[in-house]
């Protein structure tokens, strides 16, 4: 077969000056650009996409070891192209609105400020049958939005540092940075996914043209060359907490340490950043049927297996109650759904070492498949300490490594947890205090413990410290949906970065976002896009696409009908 994949281009520094200079020379245009025009170069810009989604979609495929023409396929179209003309179509939603609906924001007991903007209108109610996405707001802000369009500044020159597993969020960095910072962008692409960058420019050549948007290539040296350029005043990277430091505080752990200590940053330019996660998936004990636990297990192997586990929301820590009589039988579950899904290429760089690492701490791991250069197989590790500093709760996986850890009472003990909600006091202070990272959460939790624990379940969401949180859904769903925010909770400083600082892909222009939550039916139907068994997931995603584009009542029954068959 052909392949559509084109050789690496390096970027030599001339044409990154080139590059810089258009930046520069158009920044004061992107400024006087009107909120029509705004939402002309939107709209040119969902119709480019989708002109390329396809190819865009098969070279992906092909990078990932993914025949193009299966179900899985469809993986890459919705990680691609759909997550690109959702998140564009609904910065035009906003852009054209009055203003937010009163009837979307309610005000907690504690004061804080809470938006619905999951479902967005009366399609999306029916499409989205059952779920639900929340905003929520720092504490003590008003519920505002668009502050660069009320009080409008200077635009900047922002340089994003790509990531190189999923190629939407580039793009999707791009826009939030143009139309939610005010910002002019140069994109280095990453290496891992450079082939992406020509489908990139043709997505989005009317920005291009206009000298609004410039895409560069190359490995460290040209990031280095870019983060130090004195026409750079913003950076934005989504990559890992090691990266960032590398960046911010020096190439040594020696230098990093004696910066850190002196608080001298070699970069002082204003950086955001998206850094990763150990991402825990918390089980709410309770009483299910068969079928609960065998669709459940199937969630969780889905979030594990998704893009290979080379995501910053896999799923990595599975967080059990050592007393829920059905904890043995759920483990097999999932063990048994893991071992059923084909093995994945591990085309991420170095996912062998941090295997190997992982394999070389915890000998009790459970491979689920062979290994082979090619392939990380699918593995479960049983019996974590739930012990702050342990090195699977403390170091990210991404590559295809699912944690086992029972709580019990009292916390380190083998004394069964009692209740479903000592479970969730226990469990998210776990969370909180010995997880790494405060990116992603994902929490399930079947109907009728919801209702009998309402008021715990409300707490147990308003004390996690995570930017993005989902019930009965998989977190890294809230990166797809574009109406919730992606990025860490807020807090972390530049010497200790965590999950990173700021958020993105905040299609409502919220101001001051503090964590997104969605929220799903324990047992969601039609089978989700992100569970890897689905059986139509290409021919669902093919009408998703052109749903996203063009939403319309007459479109909604062939999706449906995609969906019905997964």
């Amino acid at each position: 077969m052909t392949s559509d994949i084109s050789p690496p281009v390096i970027s030599d520094f001339n044409e990154i000056d080139a590059g810089i200079s258009i930046l520069h020379q158009h920044r004061s245009n992107w400024e006087e650009t009107t909120i029509p025009q705004r939402l002309g170069y939107l709209q040119e810009c969902i119709d480019r996409t989708i002109g390329v989604a396809d190819v865009w979609m098969r070279v992906a495929c092909q990078a990932k070891g993914i025949d193009p023409k299966s179900p899985l396929a469809g993986e890459e179209l919705v990680a691609g192209a759909i997550s690109t003309v959702r998140n564009i179509r609904l910065l035009m939603t906003t852009l054209q609105a009055d203003g937010i609906n009163p009837s979307k924001i309610r005000q907690r007991e504690d004061g804080q400020f809470v938006a619905e903007v999951l479902p967005g209108n009366a399609i999306e109610r029916l499409l989205y049958l059952g779920y639900r996405g929340e905003v929520w707001l720092e504490p003590g802000t008003l519920p505002t939005q668009g502050r660069i369009y009320r009080e409008p500044t200077a635009s900047q020159i922002a340089l994003i540092l790509g990531a190189g597993n999923v190629s939407a969020i580039v793009a999707m960095d791009a826009l939030w940075k143009l139309f939610g910072e005010n910002q002019v962008v140069i994109i280095k692409m990453n290496p891992v996914n450079a082939y992406i960058g020509a489908y990139l420019a043709d997505a989005f050549a009317p920005l291009i043209q206009a000298g609004f948007i410039q895409i560069v290539y190359g490995g460290a040296e040209v990031g280095k060359y870019l983060c130090q350029h004195p026409q750079i005043e913003t950076i934005h990277i989504t990559g890992s907490h090691r990266t960032h430091d590398a960046i911010v505080w020096g190439a040594t752990a020696t230098e990093q340490r004696e910066r850190k200590a002196a608080n001298n940053p070699r970069i002082t330019k204003p950086i955001t950043s998206e850094l990763g996660c150990v991402t825990p998936i918390i089980v709410v004990p309770g009483k299910w049927s068969q079928s609960d636990i065998s669709f459940q297990a199937r969630q969780v192997a889905g979030t594990v297996a998704h893009n290979a586990s080379f995501n910053c929301a896999s799923g990595q820590v599975l967080v059990t109650a050592a007393g829920w009589a059905q904890q043995a039988e759920f483990l097999a579950a999932v063990k048994r759904e893991l071992a059923a899904i084909p093995p994945r290429q591990a085309y991420y760089p170095g996912a062998q070492d941090r295997y190997q690492a992982l394999l070389d701490k915890y000998p009790q791991s459970e491979p689920l498949g062979a290994r082979t250069p090619e392939i990380v197989p699918w593995t479960l590790i049983p019996d974590v300490p739930p012990v702050a500093g342990e090195y699977a709760l403390t170091e990210e996986a991404f590559c295809g490594v699912l944690a086992e850890v029972s709580l019990a009472e009292p916390l380190g003990t083998r004394i069964a947890a009692r209740t479903a909600a000592d479970f969730l006091t226990k469990a998210v202070e776990f969370a909180n205090e010995s997880v790494w990272g405060t990116l992603s959460c994902t929490l399930i939790i079947d109907t009728q413990t919801q209702q009998e624990h309402r008021a715990e379940l409300d707490k147990a969401i308003a004390t996690l410290k995570y930017g993005a949180i989902g019930v009965n859904m998989w977190s890294g769903m809230l990166f797809y949906l574009g109406s919730t925010t992606w990025g860490a909770y807020p807090g972390n400083t530049l010497a200790d970065i965590g999950s990173g600082s700021g958020c993105v892909h905040n299609t409502s222009l919220f101001d001051r976002p503090q964590k997104s939550v969605a929220y799903a039916p324990f047992r969601i139907f039609p089978t989700p896009a992100w569970f890897a068994t689905h059986r139509n997931l290409l021919g669902m995603a093919r009408q998703l696409l052109k749903f996203e584009a063009y939403p319309s009542w007459q479109k909604l029954p062939g999706l449906v009908l995609a969906a019905l068959r997964g």
